[in-house]
């Protein structure tokens, strides 16, 4: 009996080990407040993507279509932006600079267009520049297709890695069923390119010639979360998931995230998507939500401003209204910790050249949080 029992121990713990953690309620409250939050950019109602400029300038991209600089105090607004198709959950989506953008004023767009033959939008990306609060050298370098009038599930967080690549997430669009394991149609993947928009000959399905070549790797869902690991240098996403199964994923070259073919989530429902959690070719995630927090924006701390936060990782609940810290050990959780518990639906998260965490709020504005 004694054996049987140390043999069913080591059986869980084996099972425990081999398949992605779950982080069902285990979630505390600092014991300790290290920082305060000041209000810097107000009367914003979806504040949905940040970036920072190398003088701290900062501009906000607003779901509605319109983009915000806030610099020296001052907002203003930039205009001639391209026309956004403003449905559900898409709009005026992300925002990224060239990693040399002191010297040569690229700024990238993530947002829903209605380009193409077909109703509806879908996710868009652009390149331009500033000049006298408006846009210029204006340029789509992606356009997905077909058009859909679903209003869900557009992405899109935009990224660039130490090679000078840039990688853009877009949502299945609603449509699990077709897009996001069929290489030939766009949503549910995440996407590399050249700064230009060119895309890289050495992207793992160029050389398939029904495929969309600016694939990097397929199988996801709606990933709104991109970032560089302050360490190993790989890309993490996170995605939401439907009714539970948000996952945090190791983004990897040509790789199949699993969507909707594996699941840690239900149908909103209540009813079974799939009984399979894991399958042969399919990449499990490092770590997933049960209940979901429907993840928006992410960052890891590098800065040294905020106690014991180096090395976090920052993410934002729009479901439960907060600013989760993830402390990792590897690609292991060892802590969860909630901050800024119910300021509101918090969208993105970004740390500046500054080493200051900003968090925007919807029906708010965006955050600064200064260390005690």
């Amino acid at each position: 009996m004694k054996k049987s029992i140390q043999f069913l121990g080591l059986w869980f713990l084996i099972l425990n080990i081999s398949c992605a953690q779950n982080a069902e309620n285990q979630i505390d409250k600092p014991k300790k407040e290290v920082f305060s939050a000041q209000l810097l950019i107000d009367e914003m109602q979806i504040p949905w993507g940040i970036a920072i400029l190398p003088n701290n300038a900062i501009l906000v991209t607003e779901k509605s279509g319109k983009l915000f600089l806030f610099s020296a105090g001052k907002k203003s607004e930039i205009l001639d932006l391209p026309d956004v198709y403003v449905r559900g959950q898409g709009g005026l989506l992300d925002i990224e600079i060239h990693p040399d953008y002191e010297n040569n004023g690229w700024l990238y767009l993530s947002y829903a267009s209605s380009e193409g033959s077909e109703k509806g939008g879908h996710t868009a990306l652009m390149r331009a520049k500033i000049e006298d609060n408006k846009l210029i050298n204006k340029k789509i370098l992606y356009k997905a297709g077909p058009n859909t009038t679903k209003g869900q599930h557009f992405g899109s967080r935009i990224l660039f890695d130490d090679q000078g690549y840039l990688y853009l997430s877009i949502g299945e669009r609603g449509a699990r069923d077709e897009n996001p394991q069929d290489i030939t149609r766009d949503g549910g993947k995440i996407y590399r390119f050249n700064a230009d928009g060119s895309i890289p000959n050495d992207n793992p399905f160029f050389n398939d010639e029904n495929a969309k070549k600016a694939i990097y790797s397929y199988g996801h869902r709606n990933p709104q979360g991109l970032v560089l690991h302050p360490e190993t240098r790989e890309i993490w996403n996170h995605e939401h998931g439907p009714r539970g199964g948000d996952e945090i994923n190791i983004v990897q070259k040509g790789k199949n995230y699993g969507w909707p073919v594996i699941t840690y989530g239900i149908n909103y429902s209540g009813t079974t998507i799939t009984d399979q959690k894991e399958m042969e070719g399919m990449e499990q995630p490092i770590f997933y939500w049960t209940p979901s927090i429907a993840p928006s924006g992410m960052t890891f701390v590098t800065t040294d401003n905020y106690d014991n936060w180096k090395g976090s990782l920052l993410v934002g609940s729009l479901a439960f209204q907060y600013l989760e810290r993830l402390v990792f050990d590897g690609e292991n959780v060892i802590k969860r910790e909630k901050l800024l518990d119910g300021l509101g639906r918090i969208r993105d998260v970004k740390e500046g050249p500054d080493g200051f965490i900003y968090v925007a709020v919807e029906g708010k504005g965006i955050y600064k949080l200064l260390p005690k």
